[in-house]
């Protein structure tokens, strides 16, 4: 008896046809029958009795002899839906997975969009949800659109359902009665929370602020561990945050093939953590002595910390856009895996008056229909209490899917919402029309055919490039030793050809500058290849030899490197993500009169320097005053009487410079919207010399009505008078050369509470798109992020890497501490990160 365990009292007995219906193994599957929440299956008491055999084979044999472990199914914070007219009840969930669900609401806040003006949204006596009440219940009140509804979040995360009338009114249903809501001690929301200390809405706010300060729970309390520990246990995350920081602000890769003890590399995050450790004693030894289970390392931690990232940069974002309009910049592109994945900018003027273009969110997109991409754009504003309504304008870069008038995004998004005006990306036009302008005069053409060929000959093989480089460092060499080039820090770098692409903007004045600085080097190559290739290369690189040594190749070579050069400075101009599209017009105005006056007057200087190039490179110079002869066709079909000069200037120099002209003229039209050129009535260039006040009240009446109420737009006409008083006299006013300038001298002189109609106007112009830069700089980024060797990263970790990994600015300014705090409200951790306090 002695010898016996407690185990033996419980072992169960034989089992035959007789007494199964008492054996502990029916007692057993009968008491589970009560459990709502175990995975045992139901055994009705009225089926049939099975044999003693089949017991054996399916209960007794495969029965554990310990309760089965309850599996926790993963559960994705970002995917909780947060408008609460769409979301599931809480009910719904898993019992394992309810608390995290919670702690991800509580994490988020109540959901507090700023209700839109839309006259569907007014009751028949003009009555409507007000933003005003989000101050009054700040801990709980919520907001549905798509109901049209108030919520209450404590009591949705916590009260049972109890099945009496009006008792779902502020978790399920919605409460619409606005009537109801300003009526002193009668008031309905009042009425909700009740004036009981046990009333439902108060034991839900109590459930909800222990959940919240999960330390004050019983278990904590007796498990507490000193202070001493807990600053050893923030230490140790401390350092797996600053590495993950780090390693993304350098797109370092987090993980290694091989992470056990005896690898020689463990992956840079480990290494990284094991580099720190050696430098410091102190968060050596908290690494040593911290449980195997707790040592906040592993990959899901890492991820956690990201995720952690992208979540508060994501509310700042959302914090400084507040309450004004926004506009969105969508685009799409392929990444390594094969995946389409789309990215998010939010382009908005901030409380400085500064244009801020950000990097909210990167969506993986199964389908890349408009209704698709409208859905996701729509989950993710959402999701951060972004009201479609407020969307001021809509940037994209022409795709058909986007742009498409009838069915396209740009449409879909204007039936939502009629004020977000859609832009096609500026410098996506300019690029267009490059390419265009490339191929309408035939020499010009050709001319570029040819440069594609040399450089694709010479850059396909690494013996020519190594023999370009060796040309080129010669090349220099020479020039350095006769003192025609000057030495000096970053100068005289040998470089290589560059590659001319359509879509890639700008690419096409690098290519020609390449070839004109290594055009010895490249004409050296072409001669060996010819003396040394084969056949087909020889033949190839003959042609070509002859084609880039003629006087009609190096005169289109310097023609189109003085042309683009003029739109490239407008190219990058309108990168910028400071740039407003009244300025952006305005570059493209000076453009095309800087184009008009080199057509004017760019001949002779353009020819003298052809000529003295052809000089130096011993390339022959025709007759200009000689009959021109073309090259190919028959007689008949050559033109008469036309001399060499008339060719060069005519056929080529006006003709391209035209083209551009052309091209330029339909893309960007000055009038190629009614918003613009009213718009234009705001610029403060020349002493407001464009300040019109009729056109500015047009501006706001015709194209902003939901932005001011019919009082405000009366009142904008007198405060514009004053305005325009002060403006003309005043230093500061005059200073602003740019709308985005005007904003800021508003907001730093604080004439914005002054003039607080035209602010808003102004902010509204601003909020307009000029490019799509922010996004393709986004999908750059991504390309070096996730890359062959990454190509595994899922698309919740790459998201939360790009946002952290763009928006450096934002990440560096997040406070440690606040982060650990963060990180320990996401989950039940085993650490301890926070001392507890109580309320005495």
């Amino acid at each position: 008896m002695g010898n016996q365990k407690i185990d033996s009292f419980f072992k169960r007995k034989g089992l035959s046809g007789n007494n199964i219906d008492s054996s502990p193994i029916k007692n057993l599957v009968d008491q589970k029958e009560l459990d709502l929440d175990s995975g045992f299956p139901s055994i009705s008491k009225s089926s049939p009795t099975p044999s003693p055999k089949l017991i054996n084979s399916s209960i007794v044999d495969n029965r554990p002899s310990k309760a089965p472990r309850v599996e926790q199914e993963t559960f994705d914070a970002s995917t909780i839906e947060r408008d609460p007219g769409l979301r599931n009840s809480i009910w719904d969930f898993p019992p394992n997975q309810r608390d995290e669900v919670r702690r991800a609401y509580i994490g988020k806040g109540p959901y507090q969009p700023i209700p839109s003006n839309d006259p569907k949204y007014v009751d028949k006596y003009g009555r409507r949800f007000l933003s005003s009440w989000y101050k009054l219940f700040p801990d709980w009140l919520e907001y549905s659109p798509t109901k049209d509804a108030a919520y209450c979040l404590p009591c949705f995360l916590f009260s049972k359902p109890l099945g009496r009338f009006g008792s779902n009114t502020f978790t399920r249903d919605g409460f619409r009665s606005w009537k109801k809501v300003n009526e002193g001690s009668n008031c309905a929301f009042l009425l909700h929370v009740g004036k009981n200390t046990n009333s439902l809405h108060k034991n839900a706010m109590i459930s909800y602020h222990d959940l919240k300060n999960s330390l004050q729970h019983i278990q904590k309390v007796i498990e507490k561990q000193s202070s001493e520990q807990v600053a050893k246990n923030r230490l140790q995350l401390k350092v797996s945050i600053e590495v993950v920081k780090w390693l993304t602000f350098q797109g370092c890769a987090l993980r290694g093939r091989d992470e056990t003890e005896d690898s020689t590399n463990r992956g840079n995050f480990l290494e990284l953590v094991s580099f720190l450790a050696s430098y410091n004693d102190e968060v050596a030894t908290v690494l040593k002595n911290a449980p195997k289970n707790s040592k906040y390392v592993s990959p899901k931690i890492q991820k956690e910390i990201l995720c952690l990232f992208r979540s508060r940069i994501q509310k700042h974002i959302r914090e400084e856009i507040g309450e004004q309009k926004f506009c969105v910049i969508v685009d799409e592109a392929r990444d390594e895996s094969k995946r389409e994945q789309m990215a998010i900018v939010l382009r908005y003027v901030d409380k400085e008056g500064f244009i801020r273009e950000r990097f909210f969110d990167l969506v993986h997109v199964k389908e890349t229909t408009s209704s698709a991409l409208k859905k996701e754009i729509c989950d993710v504003l959402s999701h951060h209490c972004l009201n479609v309504k407020d969307i001021r304008g809509q940037g994209y870069d022409g795709a058909s899917n986007m742009r498409g008038e009838f069915n396209g995004l740009q449409a879909l998004l204007l039936k939502e919402c009629p004020f977000a005006y859609y832009i096609h990306c500026l410098a996506h036009r300019l690029q267009l029309t490059l390419v265009a302008a490339s191929k309408e005069v035939i020499p010009v053409a050709q001319f570029f055919s040819y440069l594609t060929i040399i450089i694709n000959l010479i850059m396909s093989s690494c013996k020519r490039q190594d023999q370009l480089r060796d040309a080129q460092a010669s090349y220099i060499a020479d020039m350095i030793a006769i003192e025609e080039l000057e030495t000096g820090k970053r100068k005289n770098q040998i470089g290589t050809l560059q590659r001319a692409g359509d879509t890639r903007w700008g690419s096409h004045l690098t290519s020609l500058c390449s070839l004109l600085k290594m055009f010895d080097a490249t004409c050296s190559v072409l001669e060996n290849i010819i003396s040394d290739g084969n056949l087909t290369q020889r033949s190839e690189a003959d042609s070509v030899y002859d084609v880039m040594t003629s006087f009609e190749f190096v005169f289109i070579l310097h023609l189109m490197i003085d042309l683009l050069s003029i739109t490239n400075d407008l190219s990058q101009a309108l990168q910028r993500k400071s740039q407003d599209i009244l300025n952006a017009l305005c570059l493209v105005s000076s453009a095309k009169k800087l184009i008009q006056r080199f057509r004017e007057e760019g001949w002779d200087s353009l020819l003298e320097k052809v000529t003295m190039f052809c000089d130096k490179h011993n390339i022959e110079i025709p007759d200009m005053n000689a009959p021109y002869k073309g090259g190919r066709g028959r007689p008949r079909l050559q033109r008469d009487a036309i001399s060499v000069k008339h060719h060069y200037r005519v056929d080529i120099f006006v003709s391209a410079i035209d083209s551009q002209m052309h091209e330029m003229n339909i893309r960007f039209k000055d009038d190629m919207m009614e918003l613009l050129k009213l718009s234009f009535a705001l610029d403060p260039r020349d002493g407001y010399k464009s300040f019109c006040i009729a056109d500015i009240c047009k501006l706001a009446n015709k194209f902003y009505p939901e932005d001011f109420t019919e009082q405000e737009r009366l009142h904008l006409k007198v405060q514009l008078e004053h305005f325009e008083l002060e403006a003309r006299g005043s230093l500061e006013l005059r200073k602003a050369s740019t709308i985005s300038e005007l904003c800021q001298v508003l907001a730093n002189t604080r004439k914005s509470s002054i003039y607080h109609l035209l602010d808003r106007l102004v902010r509204l112009v601003l909020t307009l798109p000029v490019s799509t830069a922010t996004t393709e700089r986004a999908f750059s980024a991504m390309k070096l992020v996730k890359t062959h060797l990454r190509n595994k990263m899922e698309d919740e970790f790459l998201s939360s890497y790009l946002i952290t990994y763009i928006e450096k600015e934002i990440a560096r300014c997040l406070s440690v501490d606040s982060l650990i705090d963060d990180f320990d409200l996401m989950k039940e951790r085993r650490a301890q990160f926070r001392m507890p306090t109580f309320d005495m």
